[in-house]
């Protein structure tokens, strides 16, 4: 046995000998050797304060057998019942080592339903949300804590061009210039917001970008589809595959701007998805906490400030919420209103989802967040539990 493996064994029967008040035999008692094996140890009494430590082995890759006597003070009680005490060392091979493990530490996250169990024993306010369908969705843990109708399928209305925003910055340049066509700018239905571009018009990813997801002008996501995926055919099959590879499974997209289409639906669990993704890109992050960018000149339009639609990032709106780092807007009358919003604090980032409101957006927005941060303060949004290491097997000798 190394040197060093006994010094810590002698650092551990000392401090258990002066914690112990009483008598004990323990025999069998396994620890985690600097080699990673299982080895038995003998603690047993004596009536003297001396700490002995002694080791036999029997030949290259056999099981070792220590005998360390830990002088306690004598007692009343005694018990032969086995104490399993983990050491942690450094991962080594040698001779006989057929497996090597450690000691972890496993984190297990809560599912909604008990959350809200654990929720309700420690007085804290289960949010009520009006509209048909939200998640908030504990991006650090990936976790879902609160589902209403999570899987239920919904029209996103234009929480679609967080998406839209997603594959451009990964597919274009900032400095690509868009070319709108007559196909982009006349491909809407009446009513829908746009920021009167024309055939012909040009303006670059970057700009385009903004008016995207601050004035969420609708002939600008058909301009960006063209210019990434070709057509709008094209860039609907880029989208499906994007939704496909994060994990959504209720979700089909046949436009990037989220107009009323039979076929254009997701649900608010594989939307939180989509846009927890979004937030990882630092462009994006820039973007959605903009309050207003500069829109330049266009063939029917003077250059003109465009204002983010998104109220919860307004620090002088009523609806603003600390540690928010943006979010997006939706509304057709088939849709309702709909909000997607990201928001970190302390080191834990989380996003809510809203489908199908009417008009309840914002405040289930602020309901489910103050819910979400309410549990991570009181340190409930995971459970941790000491993991101990199956044994190694040293039988099989060297090699």
């Amino acid at each position: 046995m190394h040197k060093k493996f006994l010094d810590k064994v002698r650092i551990l029967t000392i401090g258990l000998a002066m914690s112990l008040t009483y008598t004990q035999t323990v025999q069998a008692t396994s620890f985690i050797t600097p080699f990673g094996a299982t080895q038995v140890y003998q603690v047993e009494t004596q009536p003297s304060g001396v700490v002995d430590n002694q080791a036999t082995q029997q030949g290259p890759g056999a099981a070792e057998t220590a005998a360390v006597n830990v002088i306690v003070p004598s007692a009343s009680y005694s018990t032969t019942e086995p104490i399993s005490i983990s050491v942690k060392t450094e991962e080594q091979t040698g001779p006989g080592v057929e497996n090597t493990q450690k000691e972890q530490t496993e984190v297990r996250v809560l599912s909604a339903s008990e959350l809200e169990e654990a929720a309700k024993k420690a007085e804290i306010a289960i949010p009520e949300i009006a509209a048909q369908g939200a998640v908030l969705y504990d991006v650090t843990h990936d976790n879902f804590i609160f589902e209403k109708n999570a899987d239920k399928q919904f029209p996103p209305a234009s929480i679609t061009k967080v998406l839209t925003a997603l594959l451009v910055l990964e597919h274009a340049k900032l400095t690509d210039t868009v070319t709108y066509s007559k196909t982009a700018v006349t491909n809407l239905e009446s009513g829908a917001v746009t920021l009167q571009l024309q055939e012909g018009d040009k303006v670059s990813v970057k700009d385009s970008l903004y008016g995207l997801m601050l004035k969420s002008a609708n002939e600008v996501a058909n301009g960006l589809a063209e210019h990434v995926g070709g057509s709008l055919k094209g860039f609907s099959d880029m989208m499906n595959a994007k939704a496909k590879e994060l994990g959504c499974t209720n979700t089909n997209f046949v436009n990037p701007n989220g107009l009323n289409n039979s076929e254009h639906y997701t649900t608010a669990r594989d939307m939180a998805r989509i846009t927890a993704e979004a937030f990882k890109n630092d462009t994006f992050r820039e973007i959605t906490s903009t309050a207003s960018y500069k829109f330049p000149a266009t063939k029917a339009a003077k250059a003109r400030t465009i204002s983010m639609g998104h109220k919860m990032i307004y620090k002088s709106n009523a609806s603003y919420y600390s540690g928010i780092l943006g979010g997006k807007t939706g509304y057709t009358s088939k849709a309702g209103n709909t909000l997607v919003t990201c928001v970190e604090r302390d080191g834990v980032r989380m996003v809510a989802v809203i489908l199908k409101s009417n008009g309840t957006h914002y405040t289930d927005t602020k309901a489910l967040f103050d819910y979400g941060f309410a549990l991570a303060k009181a340190d409930m949004l995971t459970e941790e539990a000491a993991v101990t290491p199956s044994a190694v097997d040293y039988s099989a000798g060297p090699g």
